[in-house]
């Protein structure tokens, strides 16, 4: 071997190869996302952290914050989560009655966890929409979060084939130009991509802040848009803090007579 090639070998081999960097989504899945009347009112609300695609799972501590928001209504549910198991990792997840007509989002905010890889924290804040007994308003408002998707596209009722079309938002700001991670929820393991390439599709945003995305396939999408903004020491050092904006979203096909 050439010492020019032996010597970058050493090189690679000491900084460490990773390869393909797949995306970690912090998931909330509900067991239903739209309550027609006569139907139960039980609604699960599934908490988890995985490579969706890869069906990956990955350990969740117990949220920092999670609860539902219904107009101007905001409950905390994190007392009630209990324990699962999620792709063989720790999940959580909680029963919650659908008392009346309403669009009720629920949201997490991850705990701050450490990339040794990439040397910051995360914190994901994850959030996904139900609609029920036929009401419909409010689905388009932010709730506050330090970062958000805030959908422009009605997130529940979709066909796969639709367009779906969502804000980055950060500190209550637009982000433009921001990156959008999409992926789609391997639940059942059928899925196989041709490449590792087409694991996670990226798209970026405009320059209001505004993401595009037409999805292929029914079942569940997750949309990704991380932003470094803040600072947290690690063994006595600061260190970027990337704060993860996370919309599930459930799309549909339709059924024949």
């Amino acid at each position: 071997m050439k010492k020019w090639l032996f010597f970058w070998l050493l090189v690679i081999l000491s900084m460490g190869w990773k390869g393909h960097a797949f995306a970690h989504f912090a998931m909330v899945i509900p067991s239903d996302t739209m309550i027609m009347q006569g139907e139960p009112r039980e609604v699960k609300v599934t908490l988890s952290f995985s490579h969706p695609f890869q069906r990956k799972g990955m350990e969740l501590e117990k949220p920092f914050q999670f609860g539902v928001v219904m107009d101007r209504w905001k409950k905390s549910l994190r007392s009630l989560l209990e324990r699962t198991s999620v792709m063989g990792h720790t999940g959580w997840t909680v029963e919650y009655r659908i008392a009346r007509p309403g669009v009720y989002t629920f949201y997490m905010e991850q705990k701050p966890q450490w990339d040794e890889a990439e040397d910051h924290y995360f914190i994901h804040h994850a959030k996904t929409v139900i609609s029920a007994f036929g009401y419909e308003k409010g689905w388009d408002k932010p709730l506050g979060l330090k970062t958000e998707i805030v959908p422009l596209t009605r997130p529940f009722g979709l066909y796969a084939g639709n367009v779906f079309q969502g804000i980055v938002m950060l500190h209550g700001k637009p982000v433009p130009y921001a990156q959008v991670e999409v992926e789609y929820y391997n639940k059942e393991g059928k899925a196989v991509a041709p490449t590792d390439y087409m694991i996670t599709q990226i798209i970026k945003a405009d320059s209001n802040g505004v993401f595009t995305y037409a999805v292929p396939k029914s079942g569940w999408w997750g949309f990704a848009a991380l932003n470094t903004s803040e600072k947290m020491k690690y063994l006595g050092e600061e260190k970027d803090v990337e704060l993860g904006a996370i919309l599930w979203v459930e799309f549909h096909d339709w059924t024949e007579r």
